[in-house]
């Protein structure tokens, strides 16, 4: 999941941010209403965090704008303004939650838990591709009744590919949506995890050995021919 944290207090912004990556959570950071527009128009968030104090731009004007232009993002407003009237203005341009500085961490990150559930439950919770089921809310892998214990970027990586089963992703654009925005795309992080992903799923089904195809020069995507007919061998 990848969350953008929309805050221009710079200590609080980069405490919340490596809260949150500890969390397992993919995060990126702005400082005012312009940087986060311009970063939400580029990248697929499944959580935006927004303050309402930001320079040159408030945080309700953000929002108004977000919501013009994506109705599925999740956005939890968290401010000093503690008003009601202030509460009841973000809840009603569009804001899934609102909480209130000083808060606790630990209910911070309850409250987007519960968001992302609610994400999920919009669309199908379970997902089967061949023998495999992905279970979002779960966070749960099965190659046919048996568990497969994945990382969180291995879980990541699974679950967007499924999720778009006839599309092709470069190893950029999937580490975009699983990783950091300050993750080194020359390192061989992405190699290793997509090496183990597809090493843990073909241990339970040889068959599944070639599902996640590599399409040279352009990225990966799934084989069909695992679902047709429950084998990537030619």
């Amino acid at each position: 999941m990848r969350l953008l944290v929309v805050e221009d207090d710079v200590l609080l912004g980069d405490g919340l941010c490596m809260g949150l990556r500890k969390k397992g959570y993919a995060v990126d950071k702005a400082t005012d209403g312009f940087q986060a527009l311009d970063m939400i128009e580029v990248t697929e968030y499944d959580l935006i965090i927004l303050d309402l104090s930001l320079p040159n731009m408030s945080g309700f004007e953000v929002l108004e704008k977000v919501r013009k232009n994506d109705l599925a993002v999740r956005i939890l407003i968290l401010s000093a303004k503690s008003f009601v009237e202030d509460k009841i203005k973000g809840l009603d341009m569009g804001a899934n939650d609102y909480l209130t500085k000083p808060f606790d961490f630990f209910e911070l990150d309850a409250r987007i838990r519960n968001l992302l559930r609610q994400k999920i439950s919009i669309e199908e919770t379970v997902i089967y591709y061949g023998q495999i089921s992905l279970d979002s809310s779960k966070r749960v892998v099965k190659v046919g009744e048996t568990p497969v214990k994945l990382t969180r970027k291995e879980f990541g990586i699974l679950e967007y590919l499924i999720k778009h089963p006839e599309e092709v992703f470069s190893a950029e654009k999937l580490m975009e949506h699983v990783w950091d925005g300050d993750v080194d795309l020359f390192s061989n992080t992405f190699k290793y995890h997509m090496y183990s992903l597809r090493k843990k799923v073909a241990d339970f089904d040889q068959n599944a050995a070639g599902m996640i195809q590599t399409i040279r020069g352009v990225g990966y995507c799934l084989s069909a021919k695992y679902v047709q007919e429950g084998t990537c061998d030619e």
